[in-house]
């Protein structure tokens, strides 16, 4: 008879499964210390031993690193999404930049939708808070915290849509944003792009969010997104001209 005997789990592999899923679902992220093993011991209301059996497991899947003296750490699990040469490839040719706002477009539309339909309440609330925050940092146009806001704002939509495949993707994506490999937000305001424009265009899709309105959300995203197209494009041919119009002015001037 294919029957064997039932046995309780041990305590170290729910701490495993317990960890696994926080790191799934994007709680704990990549770099991110854990507490003490004293402290983490005592929060799982586990024994020491069982806690560090767990460690050892999520440190042979590749999940969890341990740095000498510095204590435990969440790996870098998004590391090699994009290999360095493939980084390098995207800064190095603008049709990168382009392919990267659409398919941000394509996919963050599709999570604000998700959003409005299945964030729960602490989501949307979660979202109001860092929209906050912008407002705040807008008032005192402070440029690389509005930066580091927005693109939290537009990850906890993407938190909220409670895909984690999404998820990680898009974590992925967002860490080469921040680094400045796709476009930096002084680029657009540039071509008269005014931080109000920008902070109304997150004021809509965090009101339609609230409001529960998935086509509104995503309407609101790629309205967004099509008005930084627009004003990066608009940049890339102001460059073009700007050069033209030097050459011209050497020309004019006999320095060529």
């Amino acid at each position: 008879m294919p029957f064997r005997p039932v046995s309780s789990e041990k305590l170290s592999q729910a701490v495993v499964r317990q960890v696994e899923q926080l790191i799934l679902r994007g709680i704990l992220r990549p770099g991110e210390r854990l507490p003490a093993e004293r402290e983490l011991a005592e929060r799982l209301a586990v024994s020491r031993p069982s806690l560090r059996d767990a460690i050892a497991q999520l440190q042979d899947h590749g999940l969890l690193t341990a740095k000498p003296g510095a204590g435990v750490y969440v790996a870098d699990v998004l590391g090699g999404a994009f290999s360095p040469a493939l980084v390098d490839l995207f800064s190095r040719h603008d049709e990168a930049v382009f392919d990267y706002l659409s398919f941000r477009r394509d996919l963050e539309g599709l999570a604000a939708e998700r959003a409005a339909r299945l964030g729960s309440d602490t989501d949307l609330e979660v979202i109001q808070t860092i929209f906050n925050k912008m407002e705040a940092a807008h008032q005192k146009r402070i440029g690389d915290e509005e930066a580091q806001l927005d693109a939290q704002f537009h990850m906890a939509i993407i938190e909220a849509s409670h895909n984690v495949v999404m998820l990680h993707m898009m974590r992925s994506m967002y860490d080469l944003l921040r680094g400045g490999v796709f476009y930096n937000r002084q680029v657009m305001f540039k071509q008269r792009t005014t931080r109000s424009a920008l902070l109304d265009q997150h004021r809509a899709m965090n009101d339609a969010l609230q409001a529960r309105e998935p086509a509104a959300a995503r309407a609101a995203v790629e309205a967004h997104l099509n008005y930084v197209e627009k004003s990066l494009r608009d940049q890339e041919k102001a460059d073009r001209n700007e050069e033209i119009a030097q050459l011209r002015l050497i020309h004019e001037t006999g320095g060529g």
